[in-house]
């Protein structure tokens, strides 16, 4: 069993692999169901982090993960709500795990 653990362990990446993201969106993207639908599809990678609403009007999206999963997770977002989108603003470095899931933030 022990083996299988270890095995399992080394095939989830390595630390250089991953990243940490955060996207702020701008437009009309509060009360159009961007949290929702970035969550919905945030769980199709395997990826961790949050979506939440900014009290300037903006959303921002964390996501970490490997390299290509918060990729194409924040890919997916940008292509699925992109009538709403005016500007993306995004900064990437190294993932910090402090996240557990993809979450919705209040």
């Amino acid at each position: 069993m022990l083996d299988l653990i270890r095995v399992h362990s080394l095939g989830m990446g390595h630390e250089a692999e991953t990243e940490r993201r955060e996207v702020l969106y701008a437009g009309r993207v509060q009360g159009v169901g961007f949290r929702l639908t970035a969550r919905s599809l945030a769980l199709r990678f395997t990826v961790t982090g949050f979506v939440q609403n900014l009290s300037d009007g903006r959303v921002r999206m964390v996501v970490e993960g490997p390299v290509d999963q918060v990729r194409g997770a924040t890919r997916a977002v940008g292509e699925a709500m992109r009538e709403n989108i005016e500007t993306t603003d995004t900064d990437s470095g190294p993932a910090l795990g402090d996240c557990q899931r993809f979450s919705i933030r209040f």
